[in-house]
């Protein structure tokens, strides 16, 4: 039933969680006409959001963000949280570029589901006051699931959206969104768990170090801080070495030819090597005797080990190096 006094157009943001969900169908159920955006990089994909559209029958844009991100990352006014993630200025940055989106489509306005008091660091009331004057959209992000907590908008204002039939949760309890997803009949939806690789400590580890020994990264080298164990060889070189096999197909599927160095132990079952960007002689060297240390030649006797570069393939011996013994070098 649609008890808006006209018909109204809302652009919202979609992480595909319950309450990004819940926040699309709420406004639907007002007569509303809603769609998604979802935000990609190397840190985030929107497989969940795919999925959530997939089951509400809600449109979504997937819009790639990797090049405006990365310099938002690197100095993010904000600052980090526990790790990487910077969330406010995250959040700042996709309501700002859905902005331009709700603009050139001539949306009425944008909606979330975020929640109040939700989450500690980018659900509080200065942090969501933070989002709307940073990205330029004050009165224009509506988040109906705590609407009613806060002050209203201008899309409730000028009648395009009911605000009685909105809702006012708060707090970090789950209960209030499950029993609203009961109301719409939804139950397949994934855990409230993050899928932000910047709230996690290892890959976070990685980030970091690379943007200490680096001006610039490709997109290909963010993948890649994903798999395998990482090794700082020196300050211009690092190694990546496959756990597994799935972990030795994905660092392949990544690397880049024309610039990275591939390693591979020759006659022993091992996992891959791979030096991005390449590295000078004995930094290859020492690559190939930690690879060959996690292979199944014997430790301490000389091993060939394959060299895959930009200038061709060569076969070269090394010393086998064990694990412990290099433990230092881990990232």
């Amino acid at each position: 039933m649609n008890t808006s006094p006209q018909k109204a157009k809302a652009l919202g943001l979609c992480s595909g969680g319950l309450d990004s969900i819940l926040s699309g169908l709420v406004l639907r159920d007002q007569g509303i006409e809603v769609e998604w955006v979802t935000f990609e990089t190397p840190f985030f994909n929107a497989a969940r959001a795919r999925k959530a559209s997939k089951m509400t029958g809600i449109p979504l844009t997937i819009k790639p963000i990797f090049p405006v991100y990365i310099e938002m990352l690197k100095n993010p006014p904000a600052g980090y949280g526990k790790h990487m993630n910077p969330c406010l200025d995250c959040h700042t940055l996709m309501f700002k570029l859905a902005g331009e989106l709700m603009r050139e489509k001539r949306f009425d306005f944008l909606f979330s589901g975020e929640v109040l008091g939700q989450r500690p660091m980018s659900q509080t009331r200065p942090s969501l006051r933070y989002v709307e004057k940073h990205s330029g959209l004050e009165g224009y992000i509506l988040r109906p699931l705590c609407a009613k907590k806060l002050p209203e908008t201008i899309p409730e204002k000028q009648g395009l959206v009911s605000r009685d039939l909105l809702f006012d949760i708060a707090g970090r309890s789950r209960r209030p969104q499950i029993k609203l997803a009961n109301k719409f009949g939804i139950s397949d939806y994934p855990a409230p768990a993050g899928g932000c690789l910047l709230t996690d400590k290892g890959y976070s580890d990685r980030l970091r170090d690379l943007f200490d020994h680096q001006d610039t990264c490709s997109e290909a080298e963010l993948h890649l801080l994903k798999f395998g164990r990482h090794f700082r060889l020196n300050a211009d070189t690092k190694l990546i070495v496959g756990r597994t096999q799935k972990d030795n197909e994905r660092i392949l599927e990544h690397h880049r030819p024309d610039r990275d160095i591939v390693i591979d132990v020759v006659n022993y079952p091992s996992p891959i090597g791979l030096i991005p960007n390449g590295g000078k002689k004995d930094a290859v060297v020492l690559a190939g005797s930690i690879c060959s240390g996690y292979s199944k030649a014997p430790n301490f006797t000389s091993v060939d080990v394959r060299v895959t570069g930009p200038r061709g393939r060569e076969t070269i011996q090394v010393i086998g190096i064990p694990p412990e013994d290099v433990h230092k070098l881990l990232i």
